[in-house]
């Protein structure tokens, strides 16, 4: 293919470029700034309660997950930074049903501005991405670089034990049914084929795993009265994703925040797929034990 030369371009200078023309590009096309391929337009200059118009609000509907998009030409400033997280505030205030992500769009991200971004990041979820305008012959085209990605809440682990209030098995009877907290010891049987040395531990807010008596947690269980919700940790990637659609396993919502697939399982989902849940929990266990 031959090469063509390109020119960068500052959007904030130029005559002919605006920031609702990025607006409108990203609103066409929400793909082009790297959320994800599912990711779609759900409002654009979306008013907020005294505090002026959201640019765009985007939503992922698999992963239950909205994104306040602000976005800016040339450098960033205090200004934007601040009203990007105010309208993520707000939004998450009045939808507190989803997961809420503020993303601030800029030509220049400046690396005293992303030091800045950078500390409350972890408190509050926050993606930075920086834009280029590059200019190829008579053609004009945008490369978005995520140079401040959100950061994850690991899962209850080693050195977090602690977070983890300790349970027993009469407790989830009493909270689910003996039928799903039954389907919990049906399912560790399947996952000690992989490894015969694991166990049950009982917490308050889900069924772990533990191995030599330290936590393993590849899968997460969460008896309900009629059903168990498995969480599968594994990362959001294509290969996964056709994995856990070929068992036709019931799925609910991938959790972003704790990197999981979450499969609602009824007891014949157990007794008549036997060769589906060995395969899945295979991929989480090689994973968690690289």
């Amino acid at each position: 293919m031959p090469y063509v030369k390109h020119e960068r371009l500052s959007l904030a200078k130029h005559p002919d470029y605006s920031e609702k023309w990025v607006q409108g590009l990203i609103a066409q096309d929400p793909s082009i700034i790297g959320l994800g391929e599912d990711v779609e337009l759900l409002a654009q200059e979306r008013i907020q309660p005294r505090a002026g118009r959201l640019d765009l609000l985007l939503r992922d509907i698999e992963a239950n997950r909205r994104y306040e998009v602000e976005v800016q030409l040339g450098s960033t400033d205090e200004a934007h930074i601040i009203r990007t997280i105010e309208y993520w505030d707000i939004e998450r205030k009045r939808y507190p049903q989803y997961d809420h992500c503020a993303v601030l769009i800029a030509e220049d991200i400046t690396s005293r501005f992303l030091n800045v971004i950078s500390l409350f990041n972890g408190t509050l979820p926050f993606i930075a991405i920086q834009m280029q305008a590059l200019a190829i012959g008579e053609h004009t085209t945008l490369v978005f670089t995520k140079v401040l990605d959100e950061l994850r809440r690991g899962v209850v682990d080693e050195d977090e034990e602690a977070i983890s209030a300790p349970s027993d098995r009469s407790d989830w009877v009493k909270r689910a049914s003996e039928l799903t907290v039954s389907l919990a010891d049906d399912i560790l049987q399947i996952a000690r084929i992989l490894e015969p040395k694991l166990a049950l531990k009982y917490n308050k807010n889900y069924i772990g795993l533990t191995r030599d008596g330290r936590p393993f947690n590849f899968i997460e269980l969460v008896p309900r009265r009629t059903n168990i919700v498995v969480n599968v940790s594994l990362p959001k990637t294509q290969e996964y994703d056709t994995a856990i659609s070929d068992t036709d396993f019931e799925q609910l919502a991938y959790s972003l925040t704790w990197n999981q697939y979450r499969l609602r399982l009824k007891k014949e989902d157990v007794e008549e797929k036997p060769e589906a849940l060995p395969g899945i929990l295979k991929l989480a266990y090689d994973l968690r034990n690289r």
